[in-house]
């Protein structure tokens, strides 16, 4: 995939450079005309700068964008999101953080980070709860395993890798493994969507 990295200095810094090696790095004065297509575009966004100061000119752009903040935060990840962006993480995250995001924005979904998604997932099975006290038929399909249906049951409830591996007595590594074929055996794309899939929701 061809990925742009956009700073107001360039500085290709080592995290990136692991995790997509053959990204473009451009300075941001020059990243406002129709350059290569893209699937994604990388912004950061250094402290003390506004995302109305630098995004504007990027999201006409062709591919998704996604900010890497210096200083990230629910309330700055919400308003990339409802600027237009696909995503906001940290912009020293760990390269197999950074990966994680690009196969999430490049299949359609939107990164949010764990803490806002896991407030996600629990503040929506809270109120399914209050609409429906009636628990809702399992909408999950037979293909996955009776330990793979508690793991779902659980995501959808709000809890996080390391409290699903604490409650069943399991090893996080296992719990990330039975996610990964949750996943390809229901067509979610992310916990999200999970989370509605398991209380009974079209997506």
């Amino acid at each position: 995939m061809n990925y742009e990295i956009v700073d107001v200095e360039p500085v290709f810094l080592a995290n990136w450079q692991t995790a997509m090696p053959r990204a473009k790095l451009l300075q941001r004065a020059a990243a406002g005309g129709i350059g290569q297509e893209v699937a994604i575009r990388w912004c950061r966004l250094r402290t003390g700068e506004s995302l109305s100061a630098i995004l504007p000119a990027l999201l006409p752009r062709q591919g998704r964008t996604v900010v890497l903040a210096d200083e990230p935060s629910d309330a700055l990840t919400l308003e990339a999101l409802s600027s237009g962006a696909a995503g906001c993480c940290n912009t020293h995250a760990a390269p197999e953080v950074l990966v994680q995001v690009a196969t999430v924005v490049e299949n359609g979904g939107l990164w949010v980070g764990q803490n806002l998604l896991q407030q996600l997932i629990g503040s929506t099975a809270r109120i399914l709860s209050r609409r429906n006290p009636e628990p809702a038929p399992d909408a999950l399909p037979d293909t996955l395993s009776e330990r793979e249906k508690q793991v779902a049951h659980l995501v959808a409830a709000g809890s996080s890798n390391k409290e699903i591996a604490n409650r069943l007595n399991i090893a996080e590594r296992t719990v990330k493994a039975h996610m990964t074929a949750i996943f390809d055996k229901t067509g979610a794309r992310d916990r999200l969507q999970l989370s509605l899939k398991v209380n009974g929701l079209k997506l």
